[in-house]
């Protein structure tokens, strides 16, 4: 089997990560669309155009099932890639709002993402297909100090406690008792203990990464290997450079070549 993995940057390399280690029989096809990053900026309808894209070369490449790890491109044109392409796709909102649906016992939860996918309701709109009630918090900062290297810092302990208080106070106010806490961003896995740490001990931390590699095995039950498959190919439109440095924090070990290939505009 052989796993297309796509997102905007380097993010989407914890979902990758979680997925060598839970399904290691696939072969692995990576993209950043780093040339055209941030999707967040940019109109539902560019956001659709570069996102199938994207996903026509990674079929082309032979990619026979597709993960959307780009949380903008899940929310905005996940309909459109399903059309684009003969292949499955599955996208990171709503891995993360079925691992909503079977943690929550109160059906009321939290999320926290960029402002691009809060603004687009995206959580909000699958978790209540669900039947669960979500409130959504933008958490802008939270990328730039993981792309920084503080993970572990005081400074993002304390920015942490800053977000998680208000959106707690905020759900409080419209009368949820949420159980739940989903973490709606890619770069949001490397914090995960940190969060685990700020947030209140009744919150279940939904990570995206875990719970998209462990949805992706059920669905792909019955077809995978279970010896070692060859090494992921790396792919990005921009700045290889960056992407090997930066990406090799998101992937947790180097990142030896990436190819560099231009989808047009």
């Amino acid at each position: 089997m052989r796993i297309g993995v796509f997102d905007s940057g380097v993010g989407g390399l914890t979902v990758l990560r979680a997925l060598a280690e839970r399904i290691p029989g696939a072969e692995y096809l990576y993209l950043g669309d780093t040339a055209r990053l941030p999707y967040g900026a940019k109109s539902r309808e560019t956001v659709t155009r570069y996102a199938t894209s994207s996903a026509r070369f990674l079929v082309e490449q032979g990619a026979e099932f597709l993960v959307i790890a780009c949380n903008t491109a899940s929310a905005l044109a996940l309909d459109a890639i399903r059309a684009a392409v003969p292949v499955p796709v599955l996208g990171v909102v709503e891995t993360g709002a079925n691992a909503a649906d079977a943690s929550s016992q109160t059906r009321d939860v939290l999320v926290i993402a960029t402002a691009a996918t809060v603004e687009s309701h995206a959580y909000a709109a699958a978790c209540a297909e669900r039947g669960l009630r979500a409130m959504e918090k933008a958490c802008p900062l939270l990328v730039p100090l993981v792309e920084e290297g503080w993970i572990e810092h005081p400074v993002t302990a304390e920015v942490l406690h800053i977000y998680l208080s208000e959106l707690t106070a905020q759900a409080r106010i419209e009368a949820l008792e949420p159980d739940t806490l989903v973490l709606g961003c890619t770069h949001y896995p490397l914090l995960r203990a940190q969060i685990e740490r700020v947030a209140h001990e009744s919150l279940q931390v939904i990570d995206s990464a875990q719970v998209t590699a462990q949805q992706v095995e059920q669905m792909l039950d019955g077809s995978l290997s279970r010896s070692e498959g060859a090494g992921p190919r790396f792919f990005a439109t921009d700045s290889v450079m960056k992407f090997r440095a930066l990406g090799s924090r998101f992937l947790g070990r180097g990142i030896d070549g990436v190819e560099l290939v231009d989808l047009g505009g």
